[in-house]
């Protein structure tokens, strides 16, 4: 029989070397809880630094350039709408007309022939078929900067410069990348007995796409979309490129991004900040509003792509 000396003070997990209860030593947790109060705490810095600065934009645009240069965060004076109305008519509503106009055909397009070639990609097999599919992921490794200069003389040789045709049809190959991408990893993770069954019934391919795979990729193309959504609205470089007035009977077909611009050279030595903050308040408040409305779906998307 052996007998266990207990020195004074020693506690059951001192002598069975640190571990709690379920053998899980005492020190894992520790290091558990101070990984976690970093990633919160990093997780507040970063929210902190994205969120101020649209508190500072959005109470400029209410305040006056007094009061703007006075304290970044506090209260307007006298809370009125006068900058928003000042913006909207030095053309901030035309632009935000013209990007509507836009993404109204490019998002769309993009989601219909992304997901159409990530579908076929992911659930049709042939010969090429990963040829194919690194030469639509291969677009997301360059930046467009590289493609900008034979992207504008193509683009002006089927005389679509300063066209919103052109631009749309840019915006949708520049997506497609990242949206095949995204779509294909989400499709192939899509139970193939429904698809199975579909073919027996005597479905045909298109009837079985737009009715069976795309209402269950639902979570998938909302997360996609928004991203697109996301990445044109906030594209400068192609629509500073692309929608140039060629001539001087050319019609201006600034986007909003190009209108921001504008709307800062116009002020010259007036400086009327708060036209220019309200300029662009109204410019992010859509986004906003987007993201916030689906962010439960995006989140959901994303879930289900990593997990399944």
């Amino acid at each position: 029989m052996t007998t266990v000396i207990k020195a004074p003070g020693e506690s059951a997990a001192e002598r069975s070397g640190g571990t709690g209860p379920g053998g899980q030593r005492s020190g894992g947790r520790s290091e558990g809880m101070v990984l976690n109060v970093f990633s919160h705490g990093f997780l507040v810095v970063w929210a902190v630094m994205i969120v101020l600065p649209l508190i500072w934009l959005a109470l400029g645009s209410f305040k006056t350039d007094a009061q703007i240069g006075g304290s970044a965060l506090s209260w307007p004076a006298n809370w009125n709408f006068d900058a928003f109305g000042r913006a909207w008519d030095k053309g901030i509503g035309d632009y935000f007309a013209n990007t509507l106009v836009v993404m109204v055909f490019s998002v769309p397009l993009t989601m219909l022939f992304g997901s159409m070639a990530a579908y076929v990609l992911a659930r049709y097999p042939f010969p090429g078929n990963r040829f194919i599919y690194y030469f639509f992921v291969s677009g997301a490794m360059f930046p467009v900067f590289l493609a900008l200069v034979p992207l504008f003389f193509m683009v002006k040789r089927f005389d679509m410069l300063n066209t919103y045709q052109g631009l749309i049809l840019v915006y949708v190959a520049y997506s497609m990348p990242f949206t095949v991408f995204f779509m294909h990893s989400f499709f192939r993770t899509l139970p193939t007995a429904v698809h199975e069954a579909a073919v027996i019934d005597g479905a045909s391919d298109t009837r079985i796409f737009f009715q069976v795979m795309v209402p269950m990729a639902k979570p998938g193309l909302i997360s996609v979309g928004i991203f697109n959504v996301l990445g044109q609205w906030n594209q400068y470089i192609l629509p500073s490129v692309l929608m140039q007035p060629q001539t001087g009977s050319d019609p201006e077909r600034y986007l909003l991004t190009q209108g921001l611009i504008q709307l800062q050279q116009q002020q010259g030595y007036e400086t009327d900040l708060p036209v220019l903050f309200a300029g662009v308040t109204i410019a992010m408040i859509p986004m906003l509003v987007v993201y916030l409305s689906f962010q439960r779906q995006i989140q959901a998307g994303l879930t289900s792509a990593t997990l399944k």
